[in-house]
């Protein structure tokens, strides 16, 4: 019998992949959504691309509603996103178009996969970044979109936010992850001030567990320095 059950929002990218992977290990029913399938999740929701917010909601809905057969999920972890530079003076519609479409309708979405299958006491993480505390010129619409995920985040943590009674919503806020992709594309970073995958797969494990879990509605500073990650809430 499974330990519990959980949907990895993001389940291809490098920490959703690493997220099925360690409640796997440690005997969780695993589902993946994401645009392509992760052939070690137990069972995996594609997202059609091409279809709008609206249409994109209503399948995800009714594809989870489809593998649970009434069951209740223990957590939702929403790692999906992907990052876009750019200022005001060009295609700033473009890359905020794209960021919304990755960070803000994959939360979202997750969201109402909450209110819907989460059990009462359930978890639900959202992705937004710490860079978007403070203004970021350099790239606007990656800003712009995870600072709404930070919004969404505190809003889901009131009152009649629709999720079940004493759910936790957090937003994990980090710097750089250590993923193969930065690695390539940053040579020559610091490596040690980077966040490691397995850290975070282990910190959803405990808080799915209800251990150790900050307050609702907190959005959590991951920190790494000299390869240790300390987290501070916000």
């Amino acid at each position: 019998m499974a330990s519990g059950k959980i949907l990895i929002y993001g389940g291809r990218g490098a920490l959703g992949a690493s997220c099925v992977q360690f409640f796997k290990k440690n005997n969780w029913w695993v589902g993946s959504i994401d645009l392509t399938e992760n052939d070690a999740a137990d069972a995996n929701i594609v997202v059609d691309r091409d279809a709008d917010w609206v249409a994109q909601e209503a399948a995800v809905l009714s594809k989870v509603g489809a593998e649970l057969k009434g069951e209740t999920l223990d957590a939702i972890i929403c790692v999906a996103g992907g990052w876009a530079g750019g200022n005001a003076k060009k295609d700033l519609a473009k890359s905020s178009d794209l960021m919304w479409k990755q960070s803000v309708w994959s939360s979202a979405i997750s969201a109402t996969v909450g209110a819907n299958h989460l059990k009462p006491g359930g978890l639900l993480v959202l992705t937004g970044a710490n860079p978007a505390l403070e203004g970021t010129p350099g790239m606007i619409g990656y800003g712009m979109a995870k600072a709404a995920v930070h919004q969404l985040t505190k809003s889901l943590a009131g009152e009649k936010s629709g999720l079940p009674d004493n759910s936790l919503v957090v937003s994990i806020l980090p710097v750089t992850l250590d993923t193969p992709m930065n690695r390539k594309w940053m040579p020559d970073a610091d490596t040690s001030t980077w966040t490691p995958l397995e850290f975070l797969s282990e910190l959803f494990h405990k808080w799915s567990k209800g251990e150790e879990r900050p307050a609702n509605g907190s959005l959590v500073k991951l920190i790494t320095k000299d390869s240790k990650t300390e987290m501070v809430i916000v």
